[in-house]
């Protein structure tokens, strides 16, 4: 080896540990890609079971498949399968080695509390807004990078974002409850806002910190100036019951095993969200090979791919709760949710609030996020034709949802 390669190996970074986890999508991939040849007899002699929906096109499939020579069609998809396992690992390997990584500093640190930060992204003239994110993916997707960040973004717009980071489990977080969360550390995170603020301020939640911040709503109306729900879920059940149910069930094998560990590890978090579509990996990192590993392009999806992948462990009895209270048995929707003992019901909450239901939501389906808003006396839907993630991060996101946001968080504040 060269000193020049000696010195390129040293400073290079280390190859990332995702896509997480990285056993089950590389099996997916594989399994699903060589494993296409098998479905060709079925095909043709019509046993596939199709959806009803697609029975028209599946009677014109069979007509090609019978026309076609057998060996010959096996060995082109065969062919092909292969060239799509190629591509989709080569993508997985490019985003393994890129050099892309996230160098973007956050703001000073306002209030500590545990693991937990407060990040204060200024002026200190703007209005003052509380954002809460999910417990189970790191604050930054709201300030992902230079040119894609909510928070800076309306920190130019008379908004003076504080942008909670709940940060990694430690001894006293893995003993947490959600209660814990919401009625301890959150609410003290709302006294420092307020206090610094002089009066109540706005209160924004995305995703899961919409639920956490429901009922923060609902403790603490006087100091909660406005509600802001950014693709937050509510009924479970709404649009495909079945699914939450096996997300539930995902979570049994783990239960005896999370005494010992405090918590629902990240790789058994990430697997779980894979369900939703096994696909994906392929999908996406199969374009991204496409990329040119120097566009901006290839640098944005790199980004996300990393925050995907950098998410944050639940303490046991919050993986209890919301896999199989929330998800199992639907306790949000049908009353059985309490926080300090008292049921978080909707329909109690006064302050003026706002949902954000991106139309395209693949992880918070919009009827389950619909549900919420129109038990909310008096809120306000706004329905971007957006993704769950894309709503704060696409090319669209500012039109569609910064815009909406900053104007609200104006009037409201």
């Amino acid at each position: 080896m060269t000193t020049a390669e000696t010195t390129a190996e040293k400073t290079s970074p280390p190859p990332r540990l995702g896509p997480r986890p990285l056993g089950l999508h590389l099996t997916t991939v594989t399994a699903t890609l060589l494993s296409s040849g098998a479905a060709l007899p079925p095909s043709r002699n019509g046993s596939l079971p199709w959806k009803p929906h697609l029975a028209e096109r599946a009677a014109e499939l069979q007509r090609h498949l019978a026309a076609a020579d057998p060996d010959a069609l096996a060995r082109a998809v065969d062919r092909e399968a292969r060239i799509r396992l190629d591509r989709a690992l080569t993508g997985i390997e490019r985003y393994r080695h890129h050099p892309y990584r996230r160098d973007l500093p956050d703001p000073p640190a306002v209030w500590t509390e545990g693991n937990s930060r407060l990040l204060d992204y200024g002026p200190e003239n703007g209005r003052p807004v509380l954002f809460v994110p999910s417990l189970v993916n790191r604050h930054y997707i709201l300030d992902l990078s230079a040119s894609k960040s909510l928070m800076r973004w309306l920190a130019g717009r008379g908004v003076r974002p504080f942008l909670l980071d709940w940060g990694p489990l430690g001894p006293l977080e893995r003993r947490f409850t959600l209660t814990d969360y919401i009625a301890g550390r959150l609410e003290r995170a709302l006294d420092d806002v307020v206090a610094r603020a002089g009066r109540a301020v706005p209160v924004v939640g995305y995703c899961m910190g919409g639920l956490l911040t429901t009922a923060l709503a609902l403790r603490r109306p006087r100091d909660v100036a406005s509600l802001t729900l950014m693709a937050t879920p509510w009924d479970f059940h709404a649009e495909d019951a079945a699914t939450a149910r096996r997300a539930a069930a995902f979570f049994q094998p783990f239960g005896p095993l999370l005494d010992a560990w405090g918590e629902l590890p990240v790789d058994a978090i990430q697997a779980l969200f894979a369900q939703l579509d096994p696909l994906l990996a392929l999908k996406k990192f199969s374009q991204f090979a496409r990329m040119d590993p120097d566009s901006p392009a290839a640098a944005a999806f790199v980004a996300l791919e990393d925050w995907l992948n950098d998410g944050v462990p639940l303490a046991a009895a919050v993986a209890r709760d919301t896999l199989a209270g929330w998800y199992g048995r639907n306790d949000t929707a049908r009353g059985g949710w309490l926080v300090g003992g008292l049921p978080v019901d909707p329909a109690r909450v006064k302050v003026p609030t706002l949902a954000l239901i991106p139309e395209r939501d693949r992880i918070v389906p919009p009827a389950s996020a619909t549900v919420l808003a129109l038990t909310i006396p008096g809120a306000q839907m706004i329905m971007p034709p957006l993704g769950h993630i894309g709503m704060v991060v696409s090319a669209g996101a500012e039109m569609g949802v910064w815009r909406p946001l900053a104007e609200w968080l104006n009037a409201t504040g």
